[in-house]
């Protein structure tokens, strides 16, 4: 048991646990954590090399199952990159044997417009990935291919209807979405929408939503959830799949930068202002999606989501570009700190 892990909480009156796992198979996944954090998987930016240098460092690492991209007729390259990581993770392993690498998680898109899904839950189940993401709809076949394969299935939600939905359906844990969080957030406040799932499930939960430093993590953990979910600051580090302008917009901005829109997605997501006034738009007055724009086009959609950037309310933590090691080397450290000052406070 990690140094951060408080023992199992006391069950509430009404709670229920993941109706296929229960807590042991998560718990295990993640004993040997540095901290308790998991780096979110971001569209495009993702990479084999961003995944391997955050499991390296000793937190969860993960893409999305449809970054991995070939042309037609090329050898499939998420094959290619579960090797990549794969062999990496197990090179680090023999190389550090007393700090093995932290498991990693691929992000399926479960919705039925994902032409792709059922050969890469195919390929995730025969690379044995440790942990699947789901989002955009829960699948029960795709959770039951996940837990034949060993795996635990985590599933996005923005609302306590959803998270409900989501573990009748037969997902094992939880990740929060909330306001605040990078691409396409929720809207609630995250006290309460961990307030309110912990009243019925006590299974796996991890919170996303303008966590970067240390003092986010331990924030999360007080609320009630098991992992804190990072994603933008990972944008800017060496490792990450994102324009150089990217980067740097992320280490210059803050939490009144970030836009909130559903003009280009259809799905209300935040957007870094620079990247929009970049675009030629107009960050204060964007069209709304059902004046039926061109960015509604799936062409259109698609050049958005390269074109303009992403990010959550947290990126004011980040200071400067560098390796993702060096990033979580911080986060250990700041996350320390935390601990240290709250223990002298209650004390």
């Amino acid at each position: 048991m990690g140094p951060w892990q408080h023992g199992s909480r006391r069950k509430e009156k009404h709670t229920m646990s993941s109706q296929s796992h229960d807590r042991t198979r998560f718990d295990k996944l993640v004993q040997g954590l540095r901290m308790p954090a998991m780096g979110a998987p971001m569209f495009i930016v993702s990479s084999p090399e961003l995944v391997i240098a955050q499991c390296c460092a000793g937190i969860i690492g993960s893409f999305p199952a449809l970054n991995a991209r070939e042309e037609a007729g090329a050898p499939v390259m998420l094959e290619h990159w579960l090797a990549q990581i794969t062999e990496a993770l197990a090179r680090h392993d023999a190389a550090h044997p007393d700090r093995p690498a932290a498991p990693f998680a691929v992000n399926l898109i479960v919705h039925r417009s994902n032409a792709r899904l059922e050969r890469d839950v195919e390929i995730c189940t025969r690379w044995k990935v440790p942990i699947w993401v789901t989002s955009l709809g829960a699948r029960p076949e795709v959770n039951e291919a996940a837990h034949q394969a060993g795996a635990i299935v985590l599933h996005d939600v923005i609302d306590n209807r959803f998270a409900r939905k989501a573990i009748e359906k037969g997902a094992d844990g939880l990740i929060a979405v909330a306001a605040g969080a990078g691409g396409h957030a929720g809207r609630q406040n995250p006290l309460a929408l961990i307030s309110e799932i912990r009243t019925w499930f006590d299974g796996p939960l991890l919170l996303s939503g303008a966590i970067a430093n240390g003092a986010g993590i331990l924030a999360a953990q007080a609320m009630g959830a098991d992992l804190a979910y990072i994603g933008s600051p990972f944008i800017a580090t060496a490792e990450a799949n994102a324009h150089a302008d990217y980067k740097q917009m992320i280490v210059e901005g803050a939490a009144a930068d970030i836009v909130n829109s559903a003009l280009f997605t259809g799905v209300a997501g935040n957007y870094l202002r620079g990247s929009l006034l970049r675009a030629g738009l107009d960050p204060d007055n964007l069209p709304a999606p059902e004046d039926g724009v061109g960015l509604r086009k799936p062409e259109d959609r698609a050049k958005a989501w390269k074109d303009i950037w992403g990010a959550g309310q947290g990126i004011g933590a980040v200071t400067r570009m560098q390796p993702a090691a060096d990033y979580v080397d911080w986060l250990a450290q700041d996350y320390t700190h935390a601990c240290a000052k709250l223990r002298g406070h209650l004390e």
